[in-house]
């Protein structure tokens, strides 16, 4: 005789992600730029200000996650492994998990009120973004290449968060908001790449993910490609417009994202489930080089730079 399960505490937990609270760390940047443009705000107060804003940002994640939770059931069940979530599994109470969606955003927005407005509408404005991915009819999860834009739009929004937090003067960059936003959406379009090659069946792929239907593995690479190149060049116009010295990073972001894109081409890739990427010891390396130079790139003048790259100058006339 088959026993029924019922619905956790445990599974209600698990539903809320905190394991992917370390997402939090792209509100960092944000927090660093902006301290590149007045160092003076770094202070003990900026120091408790980070903490409660990177707890309204977890929050308001967990709530994201809840709800995705929730709206994902019906196609984990055809999923090999995801089947066996807290919800598909039945360790969840539906109208219960509902209140926690809910309750976990409040807390969040409240938690943000104590910093600033300005926060408080990008943690909203967070909350909004989950919601256009999940729920129907937008569900922008199950539509071919708004998915990865629309999740991978978070990116931004925790670097405003970071630069909120801080509360800076000076209007966020757009340039390097961008850039953010097509780095994101480069490591979100491997991620898909991964998930399709592992189903290794279109008609499989598709249940799980309608989106897959239209998808397939060189509408995928074509999609990284661009993805990259955007985010390069607007992080290049960044570069040019603000803080020259970020030139010397490019070989170390450009190697975390080849390490990325090579992990993607892996059986049961860890790219699928981000919160398995501290196992990847080359990728970790150079994330923490790449981080390490740009930290340096931002806060140290290098003068000879400036002269390498000088612009020539051209004799107009002559052509």
């Amino acid at each position: 005789m088959n026993s029924i399960v019922q619905p956790t505490f445990m599974g209600h937990f698990r539903i809320a992600r905190i394991d992917h609270w370390f997402k939090s760390v792209f509100v960092l940047p944000g927090i660093i730029v902006a301290l590149s443009l007045e160092p003076g705000r770094f202070n003990m107060e900026l120091i408790t200000r980070i903490l409660i804003g990177l707890l309204a940002v977890c929050l308001t994640a967990s709530s994201n996650y809840v709800l995705n939770e929730v709206m994902d059931a019906p196609f984990d069940r055809v999923h090999p492994t995801k089947k066996f979530r807290p919800v598909p599994s039945g360790k969840v109470n539906i109208p219960l998990a509902y209140v926690q969606w809910i309750f976990l955003m409040i807390a969040g927005v409240s938690v943000s009120l104590l910093i600033s407005i300005q926060l408080a509408g990008t943690i909203a404005l967070f909350w909004i973004m989950g919601c256009i991915y999940n729920i129907t009819p937008l569900r922008t999860k199950e539509k071919p290449y708004l998915d990865v834009l629309t999740e991978s739009i978070n990116n931004p929004i925790r670097m405003l968060a970071g630069w909120y937090i801080v509360g800076v003067e000076a209007l966020p960059i757009t340039s390097l908001l961008v850039s953010y936003w097509m780095i994101g959406a480069y490591f979100m379009a491997i991620k898909r790449f991964a998930e399709y090659r592992a189903i290794d069946d279109p008609i499989r792929a598709e249940e799980y993910r309608n989106s897959f239907g239209f998808y397939d593995e060189k509408k995928l690479l074509v999609s990284i490609m661009f993805f990259a190149s955007m985010a390069m060049l607007f992080f290049g116009a960044f570069i040019m417009r603000y803080r020259f010295e970020l030139i010397v990073s490019f070989p170390f972001i450009s190697l975390v994202m080849a390490i990325y894109l090579n992990l993607g081409f892996k059986t049961d890739s860890s790219v699928q489930q981000p919160e398995k990427l501290y196992r990847e010891t080359l990728l970790m390396a150079a994330v923490i080089a790449a981080t390490a130079v740009m930290i340096l790139a931002l806060f140290l003048d290098i003068p000879i730079l400036h002269d390498i790259f000088e612009p020539s100058e051209f004799d107009a006339s002559a052509f």
